[in-house]
């Protein structure tokens, strides 16, 4: 609905300011495709990597040694929110609605992408999904799923059922869009959650953060501690380096129409997370303006052959045509993260 005059009216206005600063979905929607052809490939176009001179002062110790935009007329395509590094090599991307696409890394021998949704994924209360975060245990065939709203931890197995859920009493007032924005199964087997929203008004730099013991669904009570980083980014995703630390992808909402954000990684080690604590962490990137970047949500690690360590990163376009779905891939050596 727009006034006489063509602008839009004060009603509409106050609507789009608030789904900018909810970040979902989207300034604007993209349009639905006007057929009914189902396309299946995923279109790949690399975009211009900045030069290393570029790189570094922002980077430090990653190199990106690849960007890429990847576009689909499917509706279920983009809003991507998490990324599994899968063992034969893929790239599994799971979307804030639940669907998901596994493809070949782009730099790679190329195969037809995979798409599919979680069964049962449509039951639940509402009859959708929001799914934010996601980490695997590929020896036994799992992923663990959570989910905002309703600040719920899903286990889906191998045939892609999720079989289980629980909603830990520590999550109960996590809020309806502020959840487990970040999770990590890590080595010995215990999970860390990262709520997304700040502590507080005054308090930009600590998140609520949670440690299971196990599985969340056969361990359901966790130690709470707080997670501290940069001012004013939210956690959106992790992962652990094979040294045993992780990596913590962060974002913010800079200027809401259209969306434009700033990133950065951090670096924590879990062995200091201590019950009551508090998590520090140290910033060893920032993705700004210079850099091709957009609202970064997900990120996978791969152990590459020479020692280094893939980090790629997903965006979420939250379904917005000012948004794009950019996949980067960094190159770093562990060896050189302080």
């Amino acid at each position: 609905m727009t006034t006489r005059r063509g602008w839009p009216s004060p009603l509409r206005l106050a609507a789009l300011a608030l789904l900018a600063v909810g970040l979902a979905p989207g300034i604007l929607w993209r349009d639905r495709p006007r057929h009914r052809v189902i396309e299946r490939e995923v279109h790949v176009i690399p975009l211009v990597v900045p030069a290393p001179a570029v790189q570094r002062p922002h980077l430090g110790a990653f190199r990106l040694a690849g960007v890429w935009r990847l576009s689909n007329s499917r509706r279920q395509f983009g809003g991507y929110s998490a990324m599994l590094a899968l063992p034969d090599g893929r790239l599994m991307m799971i979307a804030d609605g639940g669907f998901g696409l596994i493809i070949a890394p782009p730099d790679g021998p190329g195969a037809r992408p995979e798409w599919f949704r979680p069964k049962d994924a449509r039951r639940n209360t509402r009859g959708f999904h929001d799914f934010e975060s996601a980490t695997a245990d590929f020896a036994h065939q799992r992923i663990w799923l959570a989910e905002e709203g309703i600040n719920t931890i899903f286990r889906m197995g191998a045939d892609r059922r999720l079989s289980a859920r629980i909603a830990p009493p520590t999550m109960r007032d996590w809020g309806i869009n502020s959840g487990a924005e970040a999770m990590v199964r890590l080595h010995d087997g215990r999970f860390v959650l990262l709520r997304e929203a700040a502590k507080g008004w005054f308090e930009r730099r600590r998140h609520a953060a949670l440690l299971f013991p196990g599985d969340p669904i056969a361990h359901p009570r966790a130690r709470r501690f707080t997670f501290e980083g940069p001012a004013q980014f939210a956690p959106t995703d992790m992962a652990q380096m094979p040294d045993g630390r992780v990596l913590i992808l962060m974002r913010r909402l800079v200027w809401p129409m259209p969306a434009r954000f700033a990133g950065r990684i951090v670096i924590a080690d879990p062995r200091t997370i201590r019950e009551g604590g508090i998590w520090p962490s140290r910033v060893v990137a920032r993705l700004s303006s210079s850099l091709p970047i957009d609202n970064f949500e997900a990120m996978a690690i791969r152990s590459q052959a020479d020692g280094t360590l893939a980090v790629w990163l997903v965006s979420d376009d939250n379904h917005g045509v000012f948004q794009r779905t950019l996949l980067w891939k960094l190159v770093v050596d562990p060896a050189r993260l302080p």
